[in-house]
C-alpha cells in the first residue's frame, strides 16, 4: 500500500523549455521537443506536441485520456521488421 502512495505524492516531471514553448504558442503551431520523459499535463490539451524518437519528429495531439501519461509512450523508437516466414 506503501509503493502507491508513494507514486500519488511524487510531482510529475515536466520540462521548463516544454512548458515554455506550450504557454507562448498558441493551438494551431506545433511545439517541437525532445524531452520523451516529460509528463503529459492539462495545461498541453488540444496541442500538437512533435515527439522526437531518434530519427524524426513524431507529432501527438493530446487529449485529456493522455493525461499523467510520458511523451515517450506515444512516440515509438523502434521499427519491426517481419519475421521470415
Amino acid at each position: 500500500m506503501s509503493n502507491i502512495l508513494k507514486t500519488f505524492k511524487r510531482i510529475p516531471f515536466v520540462s521548463g523549455k516544454l512548458l515554455k514553448k506550450v504557454k507562448s504558442s498558441n493551438r494551431k503551431k506545433v511545439v517541437l521537443t525532445w524531452s520523451r520523459s516529460s509528463t503529459i499535463v492539462p495545461m498541453m490539451i488540444g496541442n500538437v506536441i512533435a515527439v522526437y524518437n531518434g530519427n524524426r519528429h513524431i507529432p501527438v495531439f493530446v487529449t485529456d485520456r493522455m493525461i499523467g501519461h510520458k511523451f515517450g509512450e506515444f512516440s515509438s523508437t523502434r521499427t519491426f521488421k517481419n519475421h521470415k516466414v
